[in-house]
């Protein structure tokens, strides 16, 4: 049973007490008792409050929705921008830089591997040392920067390989680009590297923080700000992929990169224009040392004995009260990796007469400890991703080579360009999400009694099986196409097929992201404490990146291996000497196999917001971070 009632009679402090009793460590006594800091007590035990406290009250008042159209407004026009620039960037890269179907798919999953890892040193540093907002200004400039290059880039004749004559194009003697240009091109992606690994490690939890979790007012204004994020994401998604793409492929790569540019400069002004009205949450140090000094702790008490389960004892677990001003909801002890409980038990000379630590990297909080369970737990499903990402990774290239090789056109003149397919995957997702949200869920929550109708791991799971499936699908597509183009060859080597032949692998794409993608971002940010929630979302950005790298290993192992007797590799120049199909296979082969690894894993998952009364009775659970409304 749901102990809401209970729950909502005590104070914070109370309500911990009165879980930890439910736990089986509650027979060894906590920290809870040791004597507070002394700036903490004596006005405010008399009822007075001191002017210190005051001003940090005030700063802590969230903004709410009276800064949401600064923070959404920087959100719109910072993605329409990014995305803009990069959505066709394996065309410009193939036709612009002549770079070779391998080349430019390594060049992208090297840098997009690059990129995706940087929020990760983008959420310590925010976290560390200069918070999010401050993070997210500085990140932004750099994005900046990065796009008045590539924006260069295209327009300066000397910074990209001269055109190709259509003979040429035939003869396949187009000239690459050279040391310096390649130098500049990486410059450009590098500065858009450093943007990303401030804004997108920082930019959710920016939102959220204006909003005050503790009150149902700030629980309602969080989760619609989900929605907003997603909707706004949506439907700059759609903006990008058709009109920012056509202006591209149609019109000119300078207007085409201008335009993101100048979005990227209207995306700085709306974000400082909300100054006045923003929360500032400011760091309170990076949880990537706290999760050092509780690994060390436990390893040098390695030797101390645990008290069994009902076992009464004089060990005292070291868990002192947070800030008043702290964000963070305060975790109890459990007993999943017990071993990492005797980082908190207290030895001779390791706590203060104040209750601070004299002895850090000896002595850890159970708050400390609990964040590190809460990573451990993540990590075996946080690797299924991988696989399940390298999958979506191929809109980007493979599926924009094949685009390049079928008939694109729609009516008489107009032609679709290779890099706007990938729309069909999210007007699947924009369709889609509401019809899940508003309809099914509710259907499922009265069955399942989740809810979010099913959980964050069902989801998941599911969006596995339909990326495999995307996968199957696009290699016999491939299969069809590449017949086609062989059987009616032309000097374009383009098969009489509309483009059209996509959708399939496409939508069944945009289902696999609406449920494994978005199931991935609720779950790390719903499962990990409020101040890992930078973490949380960099994790997610991490997963892509192994994705990218995975690709780039792929990639090379295929190209060099498949070449066999004078026959051209999978992956070869020429898509229709190729066999880009049996690269899906392989592709499709290895979820299965991931599916079967995540199956394993997920039914071994402990939410973080379930804490069993008892571990032997599992019914009886107790929601510490979930309020039902």
């Amino acid at each position: 049973m749901v102990l809401e009632d209970k729950k909502q009679q005590l104070s914070s402090s109370s309500w911990l007490a009165y879980c930890t009793k439910c736990l089986p460590m509650s027979s060894s006594r906590s920290l809870s008792a040791l004597p507070a800091p002394e700036n903490d007590d004596s006005e405010e035990k008399h009822g007075q409050v001191s002017p210190s406290s005051t001003s940090e009250t005030a700063k802590r008042k969230p903004g709410g929705w009276k800064s949401m159209p600064f923070v959404l407004g920087n959100e719109t026009f910072e993605r329409l921008a990014t995305i803009g620039l990069l959505a066709n960037f394996t065309v410009f890269l193939l036709t612009q830089f002549h770079m070779d179907q391998v080349f430019a798919s390594n060049v992208m999953n090297i840098w997009s591997g690059v990129t995706n890892f940087a929020p990760l040193i983008g959420a310590f540093i925010s976290d560390a040392y200069i918070g999010r907002f401050s993070t997210i200004a500085f990140a932004s400039f750099a994005s900046l920067l990065g796009m008045v290059t590539l924006t260069l880039v295209a327009w300066i004749p000397k910074l990209h390989p001269s055109p190709c004559t259509p003979q040429q194009i035939h003869l396949d003697q187009c000239k690459g680009p050279t040391t310096s240009q390649l130098g500049f091109l990486i410059m450009g992606l590098g500065f858009l590297t450093i943007g990303t690994g401030g804004i997108r490690s920082c930019s959710l939890p920016f939102g959220v923080d204006q909003f005050d979790a503790t009150t149902d007012e700030g629980r309602k204004g969080i989760n619609s700000f989900f929605n907003w994020y997603y909707t706004t994401f949506t439907v700059v998604l759609l903006i990008a992929l058709t009109l920012v793409v056509y202006i591209q492929d149609s019109v000119s790569w300078v207007w085409g990169f201008g335009i993101p540019t100048v979005l990227m400069f209207c995306s700085i002004v709306m974000f400082f224009v909300g100054t006045k009205l923003y929360v500032y949450v400011m760091p309170e140090g990076s949880v990537f040392s706290g999760v050092a000094q509780a690994l060390v702790a436990a390893y040098k008490k390695r030797k101390v004995k645990l008290p069994a389960d009902g076992e009464e004892t004089n060990r005292v677990f070291y868990d002192p009260p947070l800030k008043e001003t702290s964000i963070v909801t305060k975790l109890p002890l459990t007993n999943q990796y017990r071993f990492l409980n005797k980082a908190a038990i207290i030895m001779d000379g390791e706590v203060n007469p104040d209750g601070s630590r004299s002895k850090p990297w000896r002595l850890c909080s159970i708050q400390q400890i609990e964040e590190v369970k809460c990573l451990v737990r993540i990590t075996p499903v946080w690797a299924s991703g991988i696989i399940c990402f390298t999958a979506m990774a191929q809109q980007g290239t493979f599926t924009t080579s094949q685009a390049l090789k079928m008939d694109r056109h729609l009516g008489p003149s107009f032609q679709i360009p290779a890099g706007s397919l990938s729309v069909i995957s999210f007007l699947t997702i924009g369709v889609w999400l509401p019809f899940y949200d508003r309809i099914l869920v509710p259907s499922l929550r009265k069955i399942t009694k989740v809810e979010g109708g099913i959980t964050f791991l069902q989801r998941m799971g599911i969006g596995m099986i339909f990326s495999i499936l995307s996968m199957v699908v696009a290699g016999l597509i491939e299969r069809m196409r590449r017949a086609s183009a062989l059987a009616n060859p032309r000097p374009d080597g383009i098969a009489p097929i509309t483009v059209m032949w996509l959708a399939p692998q496409l939508i069944l794409m945009g289902f696999a992201e609406a449920f494994n993608v978005i199931g991935q971002i609720e779950f790390y940010n719903k499962e990990f404490p409020e101040n890992m929630r930078s973490v949380a979302n960099s994790l997610f950005s991490v997963t892509a990146a192994g994705a990218n790298y995975l690709s780039v290993l792929l990639v090379s192992i295929v190209h060099s291996v498949t070449a066999k007797n004078g026959r051209p590799d999978w992956l070869t120049k020429d898509i229709n000497a190729g066999r880009v199909d049996d690269f899906y296979y392989l592709i499709a082969a290895m979820g299965v196999l991931n599916l079967v690894y995540f199956l394993y894993c997920a039914p071994r998952y402990r939410y973080k917001s379930r804490v069993y009364v008892n571990e032997d009775k599992p019914e009886f659970d107790v929601e510490l971070n979930v309020v039902k409304q």
